[in-house]
């Protein structure tokens, strides 16, 4: 029973240790399944920048993804998982939907087809388009059924807890 209990103890403390380092594990299928680090971002988000980032809790295209259940637990406001994502539109540029893509600034967006429907079949709302506002980010995975800013619209760049840098992943692809 000791041993348990010392095994148990150092487990834990390497989890908090992890935790407490940055240290994340991303188990879906958005972004390279493995360890990741989130690293201090000390400058505005850039194009390009893969982040971890909290999406509002109040907004409704994630309360409906909390009950869906395409969001992991996590301690973001809402008891949600930060996502990893990436910066593909800053404020002042436009999102448009082409056909079944997302265009930024009249640029179609690689892998940005819409899904009309879930895994499930239950109907996703598609992003209205528009500017992304001050203060915004437009997010995106390359992943064709990544839930990101095609479905909830920009989000809060407040909500940047930094970079996501892959330490040891998985990449399946």
């Amino acid at each position: 029973m000791a041993i348990l209990s010392l095994a148990g103890l150092a487990i834990g403390g390497i989890a908090a240790a992890g935790f407490l380092g940055g240290y994340r594990i991303n188990s879906t299928p958005s972004f390279p399944l493995g360890l990741w680090r989130i690293e201090e971002l000390s400058r505005e988000a850039r194009l390009g920048d893969t982040l971890f980032i909290c999406p509002p809790a109040s907004s409704p295209a994630i309360e409906l993804a909390r009950e869906r259940l395409y969001l992991p637990a996590g301690l973001c406001d809402g008891g949600i998982a930060p996502l990893i994502k990436t910066v593909v539109a800053l404020p002042g540029q436009l999102v448009t939907i082409e056909g079944d893509l997302v265009a930024i600034d009249g640029e179609r967006l690689s892998h940005s087809s819409i899904q009309a429907k879930d895994g499930q079949g239950r109907p996703l709302t598609v992003y209205a388009e528009g500017i992304v506002p001050a203060g915004a980010l437009f997010v995106h995975s390359d992943y064709v059924a990544s839930f990101d800013s095609r479905y909830f619209g920009p989000i809060p760049a407040r909500g940047v807890l930094g970079l996501a840098t892959p330490v040891f992943i998985f990449d399946v692809k």
